[in-house]
Order: structure tokens, then sequence, then C-alpha cells
């Protein structure tokens, strides 16, 4: 097959999976939009017109509370993206959120002689945190072939009960009365890198470009290095990679590392963000880990539209949270979600039965070309 061909098959690929996420964006919506009917007719049209458009009647302020919401989900949709990548299904991104949220919480109270690099080192914490806790599946997997579900499902409670133990058991930082983490320092917070003039009364800080920035760096990674090539290379084929030269255990534990060091990541970026948002000591795992899942199939398992893919939930999640105006609940946003990940997973086997109908008629092509010569 000439090397034509092959990239415009890949493009026509690439536009099958782009055609099946709006697919799946606009199922989920009508389904949204059937359940408001169902509660209340009346006033089904202004909640769902809320939906789409409520975080742009609120101005510059709702544009950057979508901006807040979408970092700690971009980075968690790229933790699972980038393990999907790899032919690992990293399902313990809420386990590693919560873990990288304690290291760089720990450090935000307690190295407050660090200055004005005080919440950079709290973060790099959160990111080795998360990758030292997601390193127990990757071994399991590596070396013992355990399902990396299997081991990362147990992680998670294993770290919730883990942090909620030793938020606790560390008066330093645990607020007795709220059953909670103490405030960090305000060195340990985000920088508003001016996006608080920009989007003035919002949330929004520097967590976003940081965000953007590690997107464009797992892009390169994933398409423009050899050690990238590898970690896919393993994805794909374990033996034929090891036939090849490629220690696919390494492979697979760095690849389940780097996927933890953004989970992690996105845990610090949530409680350094200077809004409130402290560890409560409860049982109840992170939402950001299980939306990182919805957010990674909605983008394709693509650095760059799981990026959009973040925008997008973060965007309706914050215009349903007016939803409350028009007496709806905002689980209604969740329902959205649920069915946007269904019809995403479905759609990925809908593009690889397409693709699989395209190869054939290529294959019976070409051998008819090959006849008629």
């Amino acid at each position: 097959m000439s090397a034509e061909k092959v990239k415009d098959k890949k493009s026509g690929n690439g536009s099958v999976g782009v055609i099946s996420s709006i697919f799946a964006i606009i199922v989920g919506l009508i389904v949204g939009f059937i359940i408001l009917l169902i509660s209340c007719p009346n006033e089904a049209v202004g909640g769902f017109v809320t939906i789409l458009t409520g975080a742009l009647t609120h101005g510059t302020k709702g544009l950057g509370d979508v901006l807040y919401q979408a970092t700690p989900i971009i980075l968690t949709g790229l933790s699972v993206a980038f393990a999907f990548k790899t032919g690992l299904f990293n399902i313990g991104a809420s386990g590693q959120v919560i873990v990288g949220a304690f290291a760089s919480v720990t450090v935000g109270i307690m190295c407050k002689s660090l200055g004005g690099v005080h919440w950079l080192v709290a973060l790099l914490a959160s990111a080795v945190a998360g990758a030292l806790w997601a390193i127990i599946p990757g071994l399991f997997k590596a070396v013992f072939n355990v399902s990396e579900v299997i081991s990362c499902i147990m992680m998670n409670y294993i770290g919730m009960y883990f942090v909620n133990y030793m938020v606790k058991k560390t008066p330093a930082i645990f607020d007795n009365m709220r059953n909670q983490s103490k405030p960090v320092a305000s060195t340990a917070n985000l920088p508003k890198a001016g996006l608080d003039k920009i989007f003035a009364g919002s949330s929004a800080n520097v967590g976003i470009i940081i965000a953007i920035i590690v997107v464009i760096i797992i892009y390169i990674i994933l398409t423009k290095t050899t050690f990238g090539f590898e970690l896919k290379a393993v994805g794909l084929n374990r033996d034929a990679s090891r036939y090849a030269g490629i220690n696919e255990k390494k492979s697979i534990i760095l690849s389940m590392m780097i996927a933890g060091a953004l989970s992690g990541l996105a845990g610090g970026m949530i409680y350094l963000s200077g809004t409130g948002k402290y560890i409560e000591v409860v049982d109840v795992l992170c939402d950001e880990g299980f939306t990182g899942i919805s957010v990674a199939l909605l983008g394709l398992s693509n650095p760059i539209g799981v990026l959009f893919a973040g925008l997008f939930i973060a965007y309706i999640t914050t215009g349903g949270f007016y939803l409350q105006l028009y007496s709806f609940s905002t689980e209604i946003i969740d329902i959205i979600i649920a069915v946007i990940i269904y019809f995403s997973a479905f759609s990925l086997f809908v593009k690889n039965v397409i693709a699989k109908i395209k190869v054939k008629k290529e294959l019976k092509a070409e051998s008819k070309e090959g006849g008629n010569k």
C-alpha cells in the first residue's frame, strides 16, 4: 500500500473518530433533554438552553469557571488516554488523584519556608506521589501479568482509606473540628497568572496553562519520540515488542508511572487552587478520576482531543450548575455525561467496524488491480 493511501486511511479514520464523538455528544444531550421533559415539561426548554449557554451568560466569570473546572479533568483524562495508547486501562486515576492531593497539601502546609517556589514544589510532590502510587499496578501487570483494571480498582480504595488515615494521624495538617485538612499556606496556592483580571470573579488560575503545556508534551512524546513509539508498540503486542528488543516490562511500569503522575498532578491542581477545597475525611472516591475516563473516550485517547473534551465536559458542568434556577437537579448533568461515555465507547466499536470494512474493500480493490495486470 502506498504512502499516500496510508495517509488517506489515517485521515479517514480520524474523521470517523471525530464524527463518532460528535454523535455521542448529540445523543447525550438529547437524552438529557428528554429527562428534563419528563421531570418538568414547562421548564424543559429553559433548562436545556441553560445547559448549553449557562457558562456564556455569566460572561468572563463563567468562562473562567469552565477553565477552572476543566483543569483537573483534562489531566485525569490525559492520564487515562496515555494508558489507553500504551495498551493499559488506568481506572486507578481516582486513587492517584487523592494520593497526589495529600502530598501537595502536606507540602503546602508544612513547607512554608520555600517562598515563591512553594506552589511549584507542592505540585511536583503531587506528581511524584501519583507516579509512585501507580507503580504498584504497573509492577503487578509487568511481572505477574495481573490485570491492571483489578489492581487499579483496589488501589483506588486503598488510596482513599490511606489518605483518610494519614490526614487524621497528622496533627499538623488535620482540622479536627471540621474533619478535614487545614488550609495550605498562601504561597502554596497556584498563582493567578493574570487570569483573575481576564476572567474577573472566577477561580481560573495558572493550572489551565500548565495543563495545556502537559497536553503538548504528552502529544510530542507519543507521536514524535522513540520512547513513545516503544510504549505504544508494547501496548499493541508485548511478544512482538520483546522480539524487537524492547523491554516490555520496563515500558509497562513507566507507562503506568507517567499516567499516575498526570493524575497526581490533577490532585495538586484541585487542592492548591485557593478555592476553599480541602481533603475531607469521608469514604468517597474522587469524581475527577472517573470523569477522566469519559474525557479520554470522548477525546479518542488523543491528547489534543482530550483537551477539547475536557473543556466541553467542564462547559456543560458549569452550565448545569445553573439548572437550580429552574428547580432541576444538577445530577442531570451526570446522566448526560454517563450517556456520552456509553455512546463514546459504542462509537469506538462502530469506528473499528467501519475501519475493518474499509480495509477489506481496499484489499479487494488491490487484488482486482493486481489480477488485471
